[in-house]
């Protein structure tokens, strides 16, 4: 069989591989930040992304796509009170409100090193949970208060230009355009 041609390969098949960022993603929703290879960090950043866009839907249905990918069912985190909750509950309920003004760039990885015995470039990827910043909400409400301005304008201009056809009938014709016309002939 020839070698796959899709990439760098985590295991030794794709279901192994499949389980590996799995577990991956498991561990990051529950730890926020975990350190691994970078290889495996670059290749469990879009998953991890992905489940956290379908947690911030927040729907029945993207709940059981996220938890056919996390198959922790037994609880694993527990908020202070005694009661215990599974990873999924934790980013439906915690994790996704937190990234409800970010649209994307919900992880960030940062490379730390060699790892000693293999000489294994290793990276940290962690859950990116500091609020989007003042400024940049103010320059994206300046941006859309500019692109609404920009429209009606364009809108009034467009009613100026146009005349609707009630006020051309209504309009007189002016007396003295016949007297323009015989001075130029």
């Amino acid at each position: 069989m020839p070698t796959p041609t899709k990439g760098a390969r985590l295991g030794g098949g794709s279901a192994h591989e499949r389980a590996i960022l799995a577990n991956l993603a498991t561990s990051l929703f529950e730890h926020g930040r975990i350190t691994t290879t970078l290889t495996r960090a670059k290749r469990v950043q879009p998953l991890a992304e992905r489940l956290i866009t379908k947690a911030k839907r927040g729907d029945l249905h993207a709940r059981r796509q996220v938890s056919a990918v996390i198959r922790n069912k037994t609880p694993r985190r527990w908020d202070g009170e005694g009661d215990a909750y599974t990873i999924v509950h934790h980013l439906f309920t915690d994790l996704a409100p937190k990234f409800a003004e970010r649209n994307g760039g919900y992880t960030r990885i940062t490379k730390v090193g060699t790892r000693k015995g293999d000489n294994a470039q290793l990276a940290v990827i962690e859950l990116v949970l500091e609020p989007v910043s003042a400024k940049q909400a103010v320059v994206r409400e300046a941006a859309g208060a500019t692109k609404r301005a920009a429209k009606e304008q364009a809108s009034d201009e467009s009613a100026a230009i146009e005349p609707t056809a009630e006020a051309a009938v209504e309009a007189p014709e002016p007396a003295d355009a016949g007297a323009e016309d015989k001075a130029a002939e």
